[in-house]
């Protein structure tokens, strides 16, 4: 069993949570991606910063700046995933971000660095599916799970091709912008999660906009795995170098939402 196929198999949802690599520096980032862990997330998404984030509110934006500004590159992200690989052994990786850091040096170099660092998965947002062998044939070679995104846009006509490779976990983006802005109606969420759990047996983890524990809770009802961000580049942003500890309680507290969250039927 892969590390992700057991962060979804605990019998209760997962908690999927996001940082920026780099921010507010490299060296900073260890602590914090420890704090996640030891806070209760099931998942780790680790943000490549880039210049161009443009499925990103301000908040991950400003996260990109700060860590691009502390210097970090490429090089960075693969050296804190692969020390998160052995303080962390069990716990999944996720590399998230775009095409340009991920392709730049040819899809096999990145494909190659991130099996070489332990990865588990690779979230590249603006690779379509339609252009898979721009990255997704190579990362599968490496045995590293392409993770697809699908939408409220997302209609039965395109979803086949979406998870047509697709692997570790489908993402919901349940609002049709940009994160951390809003949060979509629950109803909307049950809906979509109904119909995606019709189309695929891969996991749905529902992300954008969940901030609080209830409605954290309220998405783990239907959901497979809750993914949490900007909240958390958030209380970096506030603490910086000392935003270990305040992201671990704040964790705590979603973990014991989800965990205490009824499940709905199938």
């Amino acid at each position: 069993m892969t590390r992700l196929a057991a962060a979804f198999g605990k019998g209760r949802p997962a908690l999927v949570c996001f940082v920026t690599a780099g921010d507010p520096t490299p060296d900073a980032t260890p602590a914090i991606l420890d704090a996640l862990v030891a806070g209760g997330a099931d998942v780790i998404e680790l943000g490549m910063p880039f210049t161009d984030p443009m499925a990103d509110g301000p908040a991950i934006q400003s996260a990109n700046i700060r860590s691009l500004a502390a210097g970090t590159r490429t090089a960075d992200v693969l050296r804190i995933a692969t020390e998160f690989r052995a303080r962390h052994p069990n716990v999944p990786l996720v590399l998230m971000g775009y095409a340009n850091p991920m392709v730049r040096r040819g899809a096999e170099w990145f494909a190659q660095g991130c099996a070489a660092a332990g990865v588990d998965g690779v979230i590249c947002v603006d690779i379509p599916p339609e252009e898979d062998d721009a990255l997704g044939v190579q990362l599968r070679e490496q045995g590293i799970a392409a993770i697809r995104l699908a939408t409220p846009t997302t209609d039965a006509a395109r979803l086949p091709t979406v998870l047509e490779g697709a692997g570790g976990f489908l993402y919901y983006v349940s609002v049709a912008g940009i994160t951390g802005k809003q949060q979509a109606v629950q109803a909307s969420i049950d809906e979509a999660v109904a119909r995606l759990k019709a189309a695929t047996a891969l996991p749905i983890a529902v992300g954008f906009g969940v901030r609080t524990p209830e409605q954290a809770a309220n998405i783990a009802r239907v959901a497979d795995g809750v993914v949490v961000g900007s909240a958390i580049v958030e209380i970096v942003a506030q603490y910086g170098a000392a935003a270990a500890e305040p992201v671990r309680t704040y964790i705590e507290s979603l973990a014991a939402a989800i965990a205490a969250a009824p499940k709905e039927p199938a």
